[in-house]
């Protein structure tokens, strides 16, 4: 047997048999099972598939068959690539510097439209429109042609016709396969840290933040940007975020999939003509090379997935992986950092508006109920994930939504059930099964992912307000699903609370089953969103709370949890209570109740609620062991006191004072 040995070089652990130096002289990669800490997130594990055909053979259910022969056509009606010449060139000449090589004086030759139709020359109306000459032997002065901004039945038929995994569903929505990866890759996210982003970003354990150097990125650019010129075509999206017109963003994202220009198209916000002629030079851009792999042999990679985002480049580069979900977290990521140096507070959370105007913030990790209390039928919806509250108001982040799909059924959720469909803009659905005959969805079935996703724009959101934009919030309600039973249905919160609990981002779910016996597992996630924040917790926290102050805001925590006990002693909370108690926030009524206050943790709770038992609002009262109780309430705040040790030490402004008053917010022991 060969002799091996172990070295680490540059961050890598490699393994050398002597046998292998000799036959080759390189070292195989063996990737880091050590990887740094990162928040708690929401990925999932990539698919067990051995090949594209078993992939594929996940996506469709044999359940039924058609009682006819099915006959196909091969007909297509080819897009229209006509332009008029002036505006070609000046598009194309903004494209092709996005697709502009790093290393080579030259890059691809870009002409606009589906290679698959045929170019002519034709002059009509004093238009001149051009068919490029293809002359050019040298590979890098081939040419790539741009599909840009294409409508949503464009690249509904782009999908369709040439990406295999593509299919129409029974409500016309687009089926489609991720791939491998069926959720976020966070240990394989980085950031360049230079001079600005080393001081400016959130590093360490606990951050989403992992550094890679400018050298590492722009390795992996120029892999990302090499493939994309290698291709036939690729599609090109401008457009915007922010509905707020003073604050938006113009973002490019470049891509190799029809299926990731439609979910962008869907997930941002859409340019008229009029906007889209005078775009200019994006803000931000993107270059989507998911289906090629980063090279694991490069410093600082440690899977052949590299998502990486450069802030002073003004770019992102994703390898390695086909989830949609990359680009519109790693574009949240990017208005984490933007929006703050603006003195505008980026934030999690779902938005809804009275018809008063009164509008609400709902903070909440999954299983919290944030997506059912933010949706309601007598408010608009600004937004269910992504916002921003600047001195304007809120505004969404986003021009469409993102909805998990898992067990969606009509009943539980009608309108992102009836969102689920095609024209004038075309849905996505992300690694569901369908019948293969009927095209019927199960969302039930989670034989390719958990993670099943539905991308839809938000116009199709009965009650959603456009334009996404709103007066400044009147209350703030951050959600927990308390397993442990033993916070309050809802407490006032002081500033200094909110902000302890805003930086706690506490919900609790149930671990595995340990000789029949489920404990809870409380899980703390930074603003409520720690894999996305790109600045340190306390500086969102201490924006939120002059916001609040300014505005005169007032902070809720409401527990959708259990009461009466832990998770399989006592009962979770009825939902019927809950809209209740969000009701009365809604109203104002819940101000003027009489409260008391809570041991341990302080909190102000009311005593007594219209339509909600009084014995269940403090949470001693149900449960018929009171030692039980104060043993678990105890064990809740030393989980509290020891996940925010590691922000105590973070220094706001010119003093501690701020960082010491949110201390003696959280509990007593």
């Amino acid at each position: 047997m060969a002799k091996k040995e172990a070295s680490t070089e540059n961050g890598f652990s490699f393994t050398r048999s002597a046998s292998s130096n000799a036959r080759n002289g390189l070292a195989r990669i063996q990737t880091h099972t050590n990887t740094p800490e990162v928040c708690h997130d929401d990925s999932t594990p990539p698919v067990r598939a051995q090949t594209i055909h078993d992939l594929h053979s996940l996506q469709k259910k044999k359940s039924s068959a058609p009682s006819t022969p099915i006959t196909s056509s091969s007909a297509t009606s080819p897009f229209s690539t006509i332009l008029e010449e002036e505006r070609q060139r000046l598009q194309l000449q903004s494209i092709s510097a996005s697709l502009a090589s790093l290393t080579r004086e030259t890059g691809p030759k870009v002409v606009r439209g589906d290679p698959a139709s045929k170019v002519v020359t034709h002059h009509h109306h004093d238009h001149h429109y051009i068919t490029p000459t293809f002359d050019a032997s040298d590979s890098a002065l081939k040419f790539t042609h741009v599909l840009y901004n294409l409508s949503p039945a464009e690249l509904y038929e782009q999908a369709i016709k040439y990406e295999k995994g593509s299919f129409i569903t029974a409500t016309g929505a687009l089926a489609t396969l991720s791939g491998a990866k069926t959720g976020r890759s966070p240990r394989d996210k980085r950031v360049v840290k230079d001079e600005s982003t080393e001081h400016d970003l959130w590093w360490g354990k606990g951050s989403p933040n992992i550094e890679m150097d400018e050298h590492t990125f722009l390795i992996n650019r120029e892999r990302a940007v090499d493939y994309l010129n290698s291709l036939e075509k690729v599609f090109v999206n401008d457009q915007f975020l922010n509905w707020d017109p003073e604050h938006r963003i113009k973002v490019r994202i470049v891509s190799a999939r029809a299926y990731h220009s439609l979910f962008m198209h869907n997930m941002c916000i859409r340019p008229t003509p009029e906007e889209l002629e005078e775009f200019g030079t994006p803000d931000f851009t993107i270059y989507n090379a998911g289906q090629f792999p980063c090279n694991r042999y490069t410093h600082h990679m440690t899977s052949s997935t590299s998502i990486d985002i450069n802030i002073a480049r003004k770019e992102m580069v994703i390898l390695g992986t086909q989830y949609a979900g990359e680009m519109k977290k790693g574009l949240f990521s990017v208005m984490h950092y933007l929006m703050p140096k603006r003195n505008i507070l980026s934030l999690h959370s779902g938005c809804n508006m009275g018809k008063n105007g009164d509008v609400a913030l709902f903070f909440g990790l999954s299983g919290t109920g944030k997506t059912t209390l933010s949706t309601d039928h007598n408010r608009y919806l600004i937004g269910d994930d992504e916002h921003c509250w600047s001195e304007n108001g809120v505004s969404n982040i986003e021009g469409g939504c993102y909805a998990k799909c898992v067990d969606l059924s009509r009943e539980k959720e009608p309108d992102i059930w009836n969102a689920i469909k095609c024209l004038p803009r075309c849905a996505v659905v992300e690694n569901v099964v369908f019948d293969e005959h009927t095209r019927e969805v199960d969302f039930s079935d989670k034989s390719v992912t958990e993670n099943t996703r539905a991308a839809y724009p938000i116009e199709y959101i009965p009650n959603a307000k456009i334009p996404c934009v709103a007066p400044h919030p009147k209350n703030v309600i951050l959600l927990a699903c308390d397993a442990f039973g033993v916070l309050p249905p809802v407490s006032k919160l002081s500033l200094a609370q909110t902000m302890y609990h805003f930086i706690s981002g506490y919900t609790a779910l149930v671990a595995g089953t340990e000789d029949g016996i489920k404990e809870p597992q409380a899980t703390f996630s930074a603003c409520f969103g720690a894999a996305f924040i790109m600045m340190h917790p306390t500086k969102y926290a201490a924006m939120l709370a002059e916001k609040m102050q300014k505005h005169g805001a007032t902070g809720w925590l409401v527990n959708t949890g259990w009461s009466g006990g832990r998770y399989g002693v006592g009962n979770r909370i009825k939902l019927a209570y809950t809209r209740k108690i969000i009701d009365a926030i809604h109203s104002g009524s819940l101000l003027n109740s009489e409260y008391t206050k809570t041991e341990v943790f302080g909190l102000e709770i009311p005593t007594a609620i219209e339509g909600v038992p009084s014995e269940i609002l403090d949470p001693v009262n149900t449960w018929a062991d009171k030692k039980a109780y104060q043993d678990t309430l105890l064990k809740l705040a030393s989980l509290f006191k020891k996940n925010f040790n590691g922000f105590i030490s973070y220094k706001i402004g010119t003093d501690q004072s701020l960082t010491e008053e949110i201390l003696a917010a959280g509990p007593t022991l």
